[in-house]
């Protein structure tokens, strides 16, 4: 039985939980526990590794459908070819299809249709972009580090100017049969290990396995509109397939840095602009700073707002359409703006007067202030 944890319970969601719940509770944790905000702290970097495990499964739809049938057994390779537990009718005759084509092989065909070459792995990549990267896209070479195709034989293992050799202890068929009885059992081809082929003149760079480790740039488009804990899928640049057949995919896992200017909630933004007891009262003409992509020059932009007269601290106002680009191309978030009205922390002699003065005009609309009537004494 696994020792892993409920996916659901590493997300703290429930069972029926929609994509976008899934989507948010891994934004709030995957934040919580990265390992840039927890340096040093091993269980916050195993729960961040969790976490991401837990929403690569669940947020793929296919994949959770799998989850919710048969569990982590459904990835942790322990539904074999016999395990029949969980699988409907279809299940069970393909995998009696599967003990058919090896009860029938042997030869160089390898019976119904013979050896298949194995696709390479999938890898997986976490890229940190800037919010105006995320928000407008960028094309950016993505770092990876993993086993690549040897340059010199090819991926075939073999010396450059040999090749492998078929296995004549399977001839081919990558596993051996034996009867006993009535019942015949396969096994894996213990000379070539389920190649079936076998390498006598091994290539030096990479002693005969194909791949070496090294160091590759991919370039990614990362399209407009993207968030954290979203990932995206380039074709043919994961892991080299054994014996050159076909790699596998690279997965790339965004990060979106924060920025000191704006808060992101899905498609809008949030700001927080200071203004002075003097504007919030009277009104102003503020600009205020806005995601736009920057000009040749670099100068940030800003957008104009108006700040109605008797604007309380905490006001909330919203200018549409200058968001984050939806991912689907439907235009754009709104920017939402909150006001903070600040209060003037040391005040001289005069302007203390000034603010008595108007505290008493307040009071007393209408009736000519005690600092009024002293002026109008003395004159």
């Amino acid at each position: 039985m696994s020792t892993k944890r409920c996916y659901y319970e590493v997300l703290g969601v429930a069972r029926e939980a929609p994509a976008e719940d899934l989507r948010r509770a891994y934004k709030q944790l995957a934040l919580k526990h990265h390992p840039d905000r927890n340096q040093g702290n091993a269980a916050a970097e195993a729960t961040f590794k969790e976490v991401n495990e837990a929403y690569q499964v669940l947020s793929d739809e296919e994949k959770r459908r799998m989850y919710d049938q048969f569990g982590h057994a459904a990835f942790d390779g322990s539904l074999g070819s016999g395990g029949f537990q969980g699988g409907g009718v279809g299940d069970v005759f393909a995998h009696m299809q599967d003990l058919f084509s090896e009860m029938f092989s042997g030869g160089a065909g390898g019976g119904f249709g013979g050896r298949q070459a194995r696709r390479g792995g999938d890898l997986r990549v976490q890229q940190r972009l800037t919010l105006d990267e995320a928000a407008f896209g960028v094309k950016k070479d993505v770092v990876v580090q993993a086993p690549a195709r040897c340059g010199d034989c090819g991926g075939t293992g073999a010396r450059p100017g040999t090749a492998p050799e078929t296995c004549s202890h399977c001839r081919g068929a990558g596993h051996v049969s034996n009867a006993r009885g009535f019942v015949m059992f396969t096994t894996t081809c213990p000379k070539c290990q389920g190649q079936g082929a076998v390498i006598k003149n091994p290539c030096k760079p990479c002693q005969g396995h194909g791949v070496v480790e090294r160091a590759r740039k991919v370039t990614v488009s990362f399209p407009a509109g993207l968030d954290a804990g979203q990932r995206l899928r380039v074709p043919g640049q994961g892991l080299p397939g054994p014996g050159g057949s076909q790699p596998g995919d690279l997965y790339v896992e965004i990060d979106v840095e924060e920025d000191p200017r704006f808060e992101r909630d899905g498609a809008d933004l949030v700001a927080r602009v200071h203004v002075t007891f003097t504007d919030a009262a009277m009104g102003a003409q503020l600009d205020v700073p806005a995601l736009e992509p920057k000009d040749e020059s670099g100068h940030e932009k800003r957008v104009p707002l108006t700040l109605p007269p008797g604007t309380q601290p905490g006001a909330v106002i919203t200018l549409k359409g200058h968001g984050i680009p939806r991912l689907d191309g439907r235009g754009r978030g709104n920017l939402v703006v909150v006001v903070q009205v600040d209060v003037p922390k040391a005040l001289s002699n005069r302007a203390r007067e000034i603010l008595q003065e108007l505290d008493a005009e307040l009071k007393s609309p209408g009736e000519p202030s005690e600092g009024a009537q002293r002026r109008a004494a003395s004159k």
